[in-house]
């Protein structure tokens, strides 16, 4: 089943964050008509090589246009109507920046693997839980309410004004008369039956006007207190969410709500003050003792100039936190000469504005909480318009491209480390947007290296940071880190999966990491992990930290068993002690994956036999690192594995994946060729050549119950065996495998024609 077809059976709350993410930058139709093609590319690859994101922007609206033809003989107008738009669209947008869109789509990819992970874990962790919590949603429908609600008393005052200045009209219009009238007319009883009316009108106007000017007090008082309580309450809710969604959480959504708060609040207050306006042009026309417009109108006037002033101040976020296109996955760890980028909205969305709010960036060297001696400069644009014409959903917003540079407080550029020519230590910085000089926001801290090898500490630097504060510049955080509570690291921790590789962590797979950070069986409900623990100490025994051991787990899945996790087959993190306790009553040939404890970036396999006298074994390979696994894939690895056990021929002892699924089945989609498929020594090589082939071969003694030596656990192709069998006697076969185990655990074979 495509990954397409899960989606569209998630849940309707995750269908909903899926809908979140797709935009006129990548429409969701294009998903959809196209979802095998599309999952079938490597985005990501394309995202860092531009040669090849070109040639697959040019496959996609070859794609697109093989559809047209399709919907065109089907007849199907609206399809048609919106297929040419997305394909104009498409070519339009990303012609000069092809690496763009595959950005886009490999996040778009990626976030997809991400909900259906969450999807799938049974558990919502305590963040998780105080994200999406009822009251919260309870509030958020109350301020839409709200809101809604004061744009309709807006609009009505709206109506009483008008109702005011045509009585006023009125009025103004038969006291002229009058006065226009002889000084012996106005002496008539039909003249001062007239005067009385008139002073009964006069009476009348009086009275809305101190309604008109109560109304709009009320209206005021309305959005002076949805501002400070629960609007002010939700936007800092979404910053956040924003927070967690950047170290790998539930993708933060609401903006646009915010936004339209935000939009219909301005409304409302500019109405108001056109209402105020308004009584100003009437007082300069009628005016009497007592008139409450001169007495109230400047206080209410003040009012909406302050509310005003401060809804745009708290409008102007930072809607897409700085990062690396390279690095989607690392938010907000910046290397020195790449590019990032960073983007701002104002949550004020009125076409009035567009192009006429420039926004100026800088970078504050103050926020450094490494206290290093380095300073930073921005190359690049410093100031951009905002406008309405970049954003997919006409938001008022603007973009910063930017490079870093670094230079020592003392004024050399271009810093190295002379002494042992390693990458500088780690330093932070924050970038802050001003329009005009007074709206002013900040970015989150950023953490700048200089080297990619710092990327592991960087980001490990960021995901406490943000999970221990919601504060955007607390400048002596890491003088001091405070612990953080063990069962919410470690749903980060799940989150670092689920985000980064589509699949996240279950209980289990939890308790094994929680036990290797406390060493023992532990209760880590309420248990505080220092810092130090995390990512400063070495692990028990070993010559790194537990985040290393993670970071290098992390990058061996995305980069080698990636298909193999997503599926759920990789059990991962569990103890040797477990592994047997879980393997111990299972079919002979009943293997497990698990990621080794003692090796950086090593995975292994462990399986279960019986000896002839019915005891049980276990023999677990030497662990496969990313240098293996770059020469051969991990599913061909289980497939072909071979042991010899004493004289017998080599055989394959994988027979079930815990607890008891037939290897072929869980594995066989992932083979990337079949045994039969290599080829024969006659097929290849040149004047009597043949191809070379090695065969590791594992052999375990009988006198044991475990290897020899690990090494000794490597695998052999059957396939490579057949061609040995076809080609060679049983006993020159012997003689090869009893010269391998004399030598190395690696014998390479050469095999000639005559």
């Amino acid at each position: 089943m495509s990954q397409w077809s899960q989606v569209q059976q998630l849940e309707i709350k995750f269908l909903e964050q899926v809908d979140q993410f797709y935009d006129d930058n990548f429409p969701m139709e294009i998903r959809h008509l196209l979802a095998q093609w599309i999952e079938s590319q490597d985005w990501e690859a394309a995202s860092n090589n531009e040669a090849m994101a070109t040639i697959l922007l040019q496959n996609l609206l070859i794609q697109v246009d093989e559809q047209l033809d399709r919907v065109s003989q089907e007849k199907n107008l609206l399809l048609i109507h919106n297929l040419k738009r997305i394909r104009k669209l498409l070519q339009g947008k990303y012609h000069g920046n092809p690496m763009h869109i595959a950005v886009i789509i490999s996040n778009c990819l990626r976030e997809e693997r991400r909900i259906l992970a969450a999807a799938s874990m049974p558990v919502q962790g305590p963040l998780e839980k105080s994200l999406q919590n009822s009251v919260v949603s309870e509030r958020q429908r109350n301020v839409e309410h709200k809101v809604s609600a004061i744009k309709n008393s807006a609009q009505m005052t709206d109506q009483d004004v008008k109702y005011l200045e045509d009585l006023q009209e009125e009025f103004d219009f038969r006291y002229k008369t009058i006065q226009s009238l002889e000084q012996s007319d106005k002496n008539s009883a039909l003249i001062k039956q007239e005067m009385l009316a008139l002073q009964a009108m006069l009476n009348t106007l009086d009275y809305k006007r101190k309604e008109v000017l109560s109304k709009i007090g009320r209206v005021i008082h309305e959005i002076d207190t949805l501002m400070s309580n629960m609007l002010t309450e939700e936007l800092l809710d979404w910053k956040r969410r924003q927070q967690i969604a950047c170290i790998g959480g539930p993708l933060h959504g609401g903006l646009d709500q915010l936004q339209n708060c935000f939009t219909l609040l301005a409304e409302s207050l500019f109405q108001v003050r056109r209402q105020l306006e308004k009584l100003d042009e009437l007082l300069t026309r009628l005016t009497y003792d007592g008139d409450p417009i001169p007495l109230q109108r400047p206080q209410l006037l003040e009012k909406v100039n302050f509310l005003l002033y401060n809804l745009f101040r708290n409008s102007f976020v930072v809607e897409r936190q700085p990062c690396m296109p390279t690095h989607p996955q690392r938010p907000m760890v910046l290397k020195t000469l790449i590019q990032f980028t960073v983007k701002l909205r104002l949550l004020i969305k009125l076409p009035e504005l567009n192009y006429q709010i420039r926004v100026k960036a800088t970078i504050d060297n103050k926020c450094n909480f490494f206290h290093s001696n380095r300073r930073f400069v921005l190359c690049g644009t410093h100031v951009k318009a905002m406008n309405m014409d970049e954003s997919a959903n006409g938001s008022l917003s603007v973009e910063f491209r930017h490079l870093v540079k670094a230079y020592a407080s003392g004024g050399k550029r271009g810093l190295k480390n002379p002494k042992h020519n390693t990458a500088l230590p780690l330093s932070s910085a924050a970038f802050t947007f001003c329009i005009r000089s007074f709206h002013q926001t900040s970015s989150l801290p950023v953490v700048m290296i200089s080297n990619v090898s710092q990327l592991p500490n960087a980001w490990a630097s960021i995901i406490w940071y943000n999970l221990s504060t919601n504060d955007p510049q607390n400048l002596s955080f890491f003088n001091n880190p405070p612990a953080a509570t063990l069962s919410q690291l470690l749903e980060v921790l799940s989150w670092q999966f689920s985000s980064y590789v589509g699949r996240g962590l279950n209980s289990e797979q939890l308790n094994m990491l929680a036990e290797k950070l406390m060493g023992q069986q532990v209760s880590y409900n309420d248990y505080q992990l220092s810092w130090a623990k995390f990512c400063k100490e070495h692990l028990p025994g070993k010559s790194f930290t537990f985040w290393v051991w993670l970071e290098a787990i992390l990058d061996l899945i995305k980069k080698h068993i990636l298909p193999l996790w997503i599926d759920g087959y990789v059990m991962g993190f569990v103890s040797k002690e477990k592994e047997r306790i879980l393997l111990k009553d299972k079919t002979p040939g009943t293997f497990l994956l698990r990621f080794s404890e003692s090796n950086l970036g090593g995975i292994t396999f462990t399986w279960v036999d019986q000896l002839e006298n019915g005891d049980v074994t276990f023999h677990s390979v030497e662990p496969y690192n990313k240098g293996r696994l770059s020469a051969l894939p991990f599913a061909d690895i289980l497939r072909d594995y071979k042991v010899i056990m004493a004289d017998n021929v080599p055989e394959n002892p994988l027979k079930y994946l815990y607890p008891d699924i037939p290897k072929d089945k869980a594995f066989g989609k992932h083979y990337s060729s079949q045994p039969n498929e290599v080829s024969k020594p006659s097929d290849g090589g040149g004047k009597g050549y043949v191809p070379s082939v090695f065969i590791p071969v594992s052999k375990i003694l009988n006198d044991s119950t475990d290897p020899h030596s690990p090494s000794d656990l490597l695998p052999m192709s059957p396939s490579v065996y057949a061609v040995l069998r076809e080609h060679l006697s049983p006993t020159v076969i012997e003689t090869a495998v009893l010269s391998f185990f004399a030598s190395s655990p690696f014998s390479l074979i050469t095999l000639m024609t005559d």
